[in-house]
C-alpha cells in the first residue's frame, strides 16, 4: 500500500492538533453537508467535523451499518477546501479489511482532510474486537501519517460487560499505542470518569457535549482537550426548520432569527467550485 505524500495535508494536521489544549479544549461543530459547514466556519469555528448520523440521514440511510461511504467521501474531499482543518466520520471506517480502511483514509488526508473520527462500535451494539481495531488504526497512520485518527471506542454506549471503566481504559490506551492521536469516549458525563479517563493517556480526550450534562467550562477544567457536538446540530436544525414551517402554516409566531439571505447562502458555494 502506498502512503500519502505527506506534504499534502501535513499543515493542516499540525494546525489542527494544535488545537487540542488542556484548559481551552477545541470545540468541534459536526456539520452533515456543504452549507452547514460552511457557515460554521463563517461563524468563526476553527475547525469542522461531520457526523455520521446526519450525513447518512441526510440520504436517506441509516447510521452506523456501513452504508453511506460514498456520501461521507464526497462531503469530506469537498468541505476540505474550506479555510479551516475538517475531521471527517468515517464511522467503523466502511470495511474490515484494515487495508481498506487505511485506502480511505489515505484518499481523504490526500485531498487535505485533517482528521478522521473511527469507531469501534458496530451495527448490532457490540463492539469490535479491540485487536482488530487496533489494526486498524495501525494501518492509517503507516498510509497516512499526517491524518489525525480520534479513536471513539463505544464501551459505554455498548452497555454490558463492556460498560466499564477498566474495558475503556484497557481500549483507549491500546489505540494511542496503535498510533491514535486523540481518543474519544461519548456517552460519559461523569466527572471522576472523565478525571481517570485525562490521566490514562498522554492522548488528548474528547468528550461528546450534552445539553444536560457538564459545560464547556467544567469539561476544561477535567483536562478535556475535544468537545463534539456530534449530531445534535443536525437534529436542532431539522426539528427548528419543521416548526417555522408549522408555524408558517397555522399562523403561528414565525420567529427565525437572523437568517442569511439568498445571495450569502448562495455565495457558500464559492469556496467549493473555486479553481
Amino acid at each position: 500500500m502506498s502512503t500519502v505524500n505527506q506534504a499534502a495535508n501535513a499543515d493542516r494536521y499540525a494546525e489542527f492538533l494544535a488545537l487540542h489544549r488542556a484548559g481551552a479544549p477545541l470545540v468541534l461543530p459536526n456539520a452533515w453537508d456543504h452549507a452547514s459547514a460552511a457557515a460554521l466556519v463563517e461563524r468563526g469555528f476553527p475547525a469542522i467535523g461531520t457526523t455520521s448520523l446526519g450525513v447518512a440521514i441526510a440520504a436517506g440511510k441509516p447510521d452506523g451499518v456501513g452504508g453511506t461511504r460514498e456520501e461521507t467521501l464526497r462531503l469530506g474531499v469537498g468541505i476540505a477546501r474550506l479555510p479551516v482543518p475538517v475531521s471527517v466520520d468515517v464511522e467503523g471506517g466502511f470495511a474490515e479489511r484494515p487495508q481498506d480502511v487505511a485506502a480511505l483514509g489515505a484518499e481523504l488526508a490526500r485531498a487535505g482532510v485533517a482528521g478522521i473520527n473511527l469507531e469501534d462500535g458496530r451495527a448490532d451494539g457490540t463492539l469490535t474486537d479491540a485487536d482488530h481495531h487496533v489494526a486498524v488504526i495501525a494501518a492509517i497512520k503507516e498510509a497516512a501519517p499526517t491524518l489525525f485518527v480520534n479513536a471513539r471506542t463505544d464501551t459505554y454506549w455498548a452497555g454490558g460487560p463492556s460498560a466499564s471503566l477498566d474495558e475503556t481504559v484497557r481500549r483507549i490506551r491500546a489505540y494511542r499505542a496503535a498510533g491514535a492521536d486523540g481518543v474519544f469516549v461519548p456517552g460519559v458525563q461523569d466527572e471522576a470518569v472523565i478525571e481517570t479517563l485525562v490521566g490514562a493517556t498522554d492522548a488528548p480526550l474528547n468528550i461528546l457535549y450534552s445539553p444536560t450534562g457538564l459545560s464547556r467550562a467544567h469539561l476544561a477544567r477535567l483536562g478535556v482537550r475535544r468537545i463534539s457536538t456530534g449530531s445534535l446540530l443536525f437534529r436542532v436544525a431539522v426539528r427548528s426548520a419543521v416548526d417555522l414551517a408549522w408555524a408558517v402554516a397555522h399562523d403561528g409566531e414565525a420567529t427565525a432569527g437572523e437568517v442569511p439571505t439568498y445571495a450569502q447562502a448562495q455565495a457558500m458555494s464559492e469556496v467549493y467550485w473555486a479553481d
